[in-house]
């Protein structure tokens, strides 16, 4: 008595095929032997340790008509023959796996159940038709009918789809049920169950490249007025360092800051924001107008340009300069060590060779978190509030735009 380890051990190797009918060869030293003795061939199916005869006097291959996962089993070819008046067995084994192509799906059944009414066992009848004919009498079909004694008298009919194939599914199964006084049918169609795992990808792949895209409109169509509790009066605090006091040079970040940001977040976006040499009066002491401005803001914009650096705060040349070196330093405070503002970092231009290396410290940390959001200079779409960019900037911007109130108030 062998174990199912050791019998598989034993055999010839296995056979994987997906054909309807498969062919399973005798394994060639038993053949071999067979044919030089002249002996004759008995195929044997295994399973679970029991061993029923499958097919006697047969040649020296098997074939598995209309295969399905339910013939997965050992199949042992024995030669039987004889040498100087003695019988001998030669045998060998081999393993079939039935395997499932696309067209082919694992065997399928549909109940067809009539209710004919209250002892009307006469006459009561379920059948299934196939494109207009009896299922009985097409092959690959099997109608199993099943009548239950009861005062209320039930017919099924079980109709048992051997191998379900792409034929199948541009079929019409139609369920007919009849009676003494009358019938009655139902139709219906098979359909390929859909892959889940692909339209899992396909649905994260769709909903991460639209993420921005979806994350505005459900601010649009779902507003929620518990987004605004902290009753700050700025959207945004903008922070840009000047690079030179000549209008020419400092011409792009200027009108980027001064025109652009707000002509998009403010007017059509209906955001507040507080840029610097803007929004503070003349005489203001600066130093307590930078404090508490930015405590009332709830996101730090950070413009990033070529002479962006830590020398603007080390060595400024100017009473503005020195003012923006304050904002930056105030504004990282909150950022890295109190965390109660969220910081947005637009890009404006290339970096150059440095890079991001001559920016401060904190400044790299929070790039390194988050990577600046590039402007497309010379775009046609860029100064659209829907384009990719504004999108960006908007998704990180508060969920609901600051209330207007006296400015007054937080002096």
């Amino acid at each position: 008595v062998f174990s199912e380890t050791s019998r598989e051990n034993l055999t010839y190797g296995a056979i994987r095929n997906s054909a309807q009918n498969i062919n399973i060869p005798c394994p060639q030293p038993v053949k071999d032997t067979c044919k030089a003795f002249n002996g004759n061939f008995t195929w044997f199916k295994v399973r679970e340790s029991l061993i029923t005869l499958f097919c006697e006097n047969t040649s020296e291959s098997l074939w598995v008509n209309n295969a399905t996962k339910d013939d997965e089993d050992i199949y042992t070819c024995i030669c039987t023959w004889t040498h100087n008046h003695k019988l001998y067995n030669s045998s060998g084994s081999r393993r079939l796996f039935v395997l499932m192509n696309g067209n082919y799906m694992l065997t399928v059944k549909l109940n067809c159940t009539v209710y004919c009414g209250i002892n009307a066992e006469r006459d009561c009848k379920a059948t299934w038709w196939v494109n207009g004919n009896p299922a009985k009498q097409m092959d690959g079909y099997n109608e199993t009918n099943i009548v239950v004694p009861s005062k209320r008298t039930f017919s099924t009919a079980i109709l048992t789809i051997q191998r379900v194939s792409a034929k199948d599914f541009q079929k019409e199964f139609m369920c007919r049920g009849s009676g003494f006084y009358s019938g009655n049918s139902v139709t219906l169609t098979l359909k390929q169950r859909g892959c889940v795992f692909v339209i899992v990808v396909i649905v994260a792949v769709l909903v991460k490249y639209f993420a921005i895209d979806l994350a505005l409109l459900f601010r649009t169509c779902f507003p929620s007025e518990r987004c605004n509790e902290d009753m700050k009066m700025y959207d945004a605090y903008v922070v840009y360092q000047p690079q030179s006091v000549d209008m020419e040079i400092e011409n792009q970040p200027f009108n980027f800051v001064t025109e652009t940001l707000p002509s998009v977040l403010e007017d059509k976006c209906g955001y507040r924001l507080f840029i610097q040499g803007r929004d503070n009066m003349p005489g203001e002491d600066r130093v307590e107008l930078v404090e508490s401005c930015i405590k009332q803001s709830r996101r730090l914009m950070v413009i990033l340009t070529p002479g962006s650096g830590p020398e603007m705060m080390e060595n400024p040349t100017s009473d503005q300069t020195s003012a923006i070196g304050f904002d930056w330093q105030v504004g990282l405070h909150h950022a890295l060590l109190q965390r109660d503002m969220g910081v947005i970092l637009i890009q404006l231009g290339e970096m150059g060779p440095q890079d991001y290396a001559h920016l401060p410290p904190g400044l790299q940390h929070l790039i390194r978190q988050s990577a600046p959001i590039r402007w497309p200079k010379g775009s046609r779409a860029a100064s659209k509030y829907n384009s990719p960019f504004w999108k960006r900037v908007r998704y990180l911007m508060p969920v609901r735009p600051a209330r207007k109130r006296d400015s007054s108030a937080i002096i």
